[in-house]
C-alpha cells in the first residue's frame, strides 16, 4: 500500500528545493563574477586611458597656443599639425573609453563622461576655427608689409619732397616757402598715414578699425591735395624729385590697401582672442571631467578588496 506524503513532508520538500534553488544561483552568481585581480586589471586599464586623455588634452591645448604664437606660416602649420594629433589621440581615446563604460556603470562614472563629451565637443569646434585663423598670420603679413616696403616707399618720398627747391630762386622768396609749405603738408601727413596701421593692425574691433580709416582718408586727402598743387606750378614743371614723390606715393596707396585688407581678416589677434578666452575655459572643462571621471574609476569598490588590499579572512 502506497503512503501518500502528508503535509509536514510537503512543507519540507518545498524549503529544500527553495534552498537548493538560492544556493544554485548564487552559484551561478559568483561563477559569472570576475576575480579581484581581473577587476583590479580592467580599473587599471581605465584609469591609464584617461590619464593618456588628459596629457592629450594639455598636449593640443599647448600646441594650439605655440601655432597662435608663431611668426612664419611654416612653424604655424607644424605646431597647428601637432594640436589636431594631439585632438585626434583625445577623439580615438573617446571611443575607448565610451566602450569601455557601459549602460550599467556606476551613474557618476557616466555623468563625469556625458559633461566630458559635451566639453571636448566644443573643445574640437574652438580648435578648428581657431587652427584655421593661426596659420593664415595675417596680422604678422601686414605688420611685415608696414614696417618693410610701406615705411620704405614713403621714406623715398619724403627724402623727394625734401629736395624740391626752386633752381636759382631764393630760399627765402615767396615761391620757395610755398613749395616748402606744400611739400611739407604732403610728408607730414603722409607720415601720420604710416604711423596709424600698426595701431590698425593690432586693433581688434571693427568700428575702431573704421574710425582709424576715416582719419586716414582725410590724411591721404592732405597728401593728395599738396602734391596736385606742387604739380600746378610752373616753377616745378618737369621736377624730378616731384615727380619720384608722387610715383612712391602711388605705390605707398597700394601697400596700404594690402595692408588694411590682411589687418581687417585680423586672423592673429582673433586666434589669440580665441585661445585666451574661449579656448582656456573649455580645456579647463574637459580636464575637470576626466579628473572626476578618473576619481570615480579609483573609488570603485572591489569584493574581497579594501583600499585595493585583499581583505583578510577571519
Amino acid at each position: 500500500m502506497t503512503m501518500k506524503p502528508g503535509l509536514r513532508d510537503i512543507l519540507w520538500m518545498a524549503v529544500g528545493a527553495a534552498v537548493l534553488l538560492a544556493v544554485s544561483l548564487l552559484v551561478l552568481h559568483f561563477r559569472d563574477l570576475p576575480t579581484p585581480s581581473a577587476q583590479l586589471a580592467f580599473k587599471a586599464r581605465r584609469v591609464e586611458l584617461v590619464e593618456r586623455m588628459r596629457l592629450s588634452v594639455a598636449a593640443a591645448s599647448e600646441a594650439e597656443k605655440s601655432a597662435v604664437m608663431a611668426i612664419t606660416d611654416g612653424d604655424s602649420q607644424l605646431y597647428a599639425d601637432q594640436a589636431r594629433t594631439a585632438t585626434a589621440a583625445v577623439e580615438q581615446g573617446r571611443r575607448e573609453l565610451e566602450q569601455l563604460l557601459r549602460p550599467g556603470s556606476p551613474k557618476n562614472e557616466n555623468a563625469f563622461l556625458t559633461q566630458f563629451f559635451g566639453a571636448f565637443a566644443e573643445f574640437q569646434r574652438i580648435d578648428k576655427e581657431l587652427l584655421d585663423l593661426a596659420v593664415k598670420n595675417t596680422n604678422l603679413k601686414a605688420y611685415s608689409l608696414a614696417f618693410g616696403p610701406a615705411a620704405g616707399v614713403l621714406k623715398e618720398m619724403d627724402a623727394a619732397l625734401n629736395r624740391l627747391v626752386v633752381v636759382g630762386g631764393d630760399s627765402a622768396s615767396a615761391d620757395n616757402l610755398k613749395v616748402m609749405r606744400l611739400a611739407d603738408g604732403a610728408r607730414i601727413a603722409a607720415l601720420r598715414l604710416l604711423a596709424l596701421l600698426p595701431p590698425h593692425i593690432a586693433e581688434e574691433s571693427d568700428q575702431k578699425m573704421d574710425e582709424m580709416e576715416a582719419v586716414m582718408a582725410k590724411e591721404d586727402q592732405t597728401v593728395r591735395q599738396n602734391l596736385e598743387a606742387l604739380n600746378a606750378l610752373r616753377l616745378l614743371g618737369g621736377n624730378t624729385d616731384l615727380s619720384t614723390a608722387a610715383v612712391r606715393y602711388a605705390r605707398f596707396t597700394e601697400l596700404r590697401m594690402q595692408i588694411l585688407k590682411l589687418s581687417r581678416e585680423n586672423t592673429n589677434v582673433r586666434s589669440l582672442t580665441i585661445s585666451l578666452r574661449e579656448k582656456r575655459k573649455v580645456m579647463m572643462m574637459c580636464q575637470d571631467a576626466l579628473a572626476g571621471l578618473e576619481q570615480a574609476i579609483q573609488e570603485e569598490p572591489i569584493a574581497g578588496l579594501s583600499n585595493h588590499t585583499p581583505v583578510s579572512p577571519r
